[in-house]
């Protein structure tokens, strides 16, 4: 399928912003999208076009039954040269959701190829500062205009860009997290593994409660016995006791984060002691009490890696490493960033140049 161009004239393009790290995360948005359409069975329409609204039939079953999936993933500038950090992970992953959705795949390559000459025109956009990054937004949608639980006929693909600063206010330093114990995210057979709109907006009345406490993600935990870890909101979580790093399993709730497996091989290489297991919030407030609890630090695409200085549970307030970044936290960041930003070797060929 070839894909059509219709840039935007020269005269209409948007001032760049001055300081991309003091953009408000995913406020802004470049000049060009890239979108495609599903009817009668295959995918046409492929262009890169100028950023505008989208046109739905009030009926459109995506706004009726939540059938809607998306991903996110950067690029980085540094040097000239523009890099994506596993971007093919995130095709995958998208449409590891399109069939839990019952939506269709999209073609891997195809979406990649797109997505490079989508950076290629908005090139400028990519920010080249420490710090910074073009945060990219995969979408899929049902679009067909029909009020009846099923699923749809018709669906849009798009692709947004947004030059983005630090994803907390706070920048890489020790964010505080809220334990969520009267609402819960996702069960076992449920869509949590998902990268479902639904999902996100299931943790909306949490995220308020944590707020309201000076709290900034909700950390949830598992919904048949509400004691077990299972990810923050935005991130997937990870514990160190002494010498042994722990994150919980991926059984069917929670999100098969790609930082969570970058983290995973990158410790694994480092001769860690790396588990991936249960962890039950009483393992985690006595591990704090008794100094067995090191460091906490959830990853995702958005932060890459946040500490974790603070929880709030049942109404208690329990430090993390005195409320500081933990040594291998801090590591991971850096060497991450590194190797995503083309300044650290990258042994695992993960970092792909957009030519």
């Amino acid at each position: 399928m070839n894909i059509k161009m219709i840039l935007t004239s020269s005269d209409t393009l948007k001032p760049k912003p001055a300081d991309a790290l003091k953009i408000p995360f995913g406020t802004v948005f470049t000049d060009h999208m890239f979108s495609m359409e599903y009817l009668n069975g295959q995918w046409n329409g492929a262009s890169i076009h100028p950023y505008r609204d989208l046109s739905l039939n009030p009926a459109a079953l995506c706004l009726h039954y939540g059938q809607g999936i998306f991903e996110g993933l950067k690029a980085y500038r540094r040097g000239g040269r523009t890099l994506l950090f596993r971007p093919e992970r995130n095709f995958v992953r998208l449409n590891e959701s399109a069939s839990r959705m019952v939506m269709p795949e999209v073609d891997t390559d195809f979406a990649l190829s797109a997505l490079k000459q989508l950076l290629k025109v908005e090139r400028d956009w990519v920010p080249d500062v420490q710090g910074s990054s073009l945060y990219i937004r995969p979408t899929m949608i049902g679009t067909e205009a029909r009020l009846g639980v099923k699923p749809s006929d018709e669906y849009l693909f798009y692709i947004i860009l947004s030059p983005v600063g630090p994803y907390f206010k706070e920048g890489f330093s020790p964010v505080k997290i809220f334990l969520s114990t009267e609402h819960v995210r996702a069960v076992r057979g449920g869509v949590g593994a998902a990268k479902t709109m639904g999902n996100y907006a299931a943790g909306l009345l949490a995220g308020t409660k944590a707020a309201e406490v000076g709290y900034s993600q909700v950390l949830w935990m598992d919904a048949l016995d509400h004691k077990y870890l299972e990810e923050v909101g935005t991130m997937n979580i990870f514990v160190k006791f002494d010498d042994e790093l722990v994150t919980p399993p991926l059984s069917g709730s929670i999100l098969a984060g790609i930082t969570r497996d970058s983290v995973l091989t990158l410790t694994k290489d480092m001769g860690l002691n790396v588990v991936e297991r249960q962890i039950s919030i009483d393992e985690v407030i006595e591990g704090i009490a008794s100094g067995k609890v090191t460091e906490m630090f959830g990853c995702g695409t958005a932060a890459i890696i946040a500490p974790v200085g603070s929880l709030w549970y049942k109404n208690n307030s329990y430090t993390v490493s005195d409320g500081n970044t933990g040594e291998l936290t801090q590591h991971l960041f850096d060497e991450l960033t590194g190797i995503q930003s083309g300044e650290r070797e990258d042994p695992y060929g993960w970092v792909v140049e957009v030519d």
